[in-house]
């Protein structure tokens, strides 16, 4: 098989799990600091997104009720 012009054999399992080890030690893991940061980015945006989303809906259930309103 190729892959990018290089052959590919098949691996062993032996072998696939080396190349895991040797490939998460080039990982850049991020500090405490920085994983802080995007949890409280993230907890944010989803505060701000959830009450939009609440708002539009109470809205348009407004506008129903004034439609269908007899």
């Amino acid at each position: 098989m190729l892959l990018n012009g290089i052959a590919m054999g098949k691996t062993s399992p032996i072998q696939f799990l080396r190349q895991v080890k040797q490939e998460v030690k080039k990982v850049t893991w991020p500090s405490k600091k920085e994983v802080m940061r995007a949890t409280v980015m993230v907890l944010v945006i989803v505060a701000i997104a959830s009450t939009f989303f609440f708002l539009v809906d109470m809205f348009f259930a407004y506008i129903v009720r004034l439609i269908f309103q007899n």
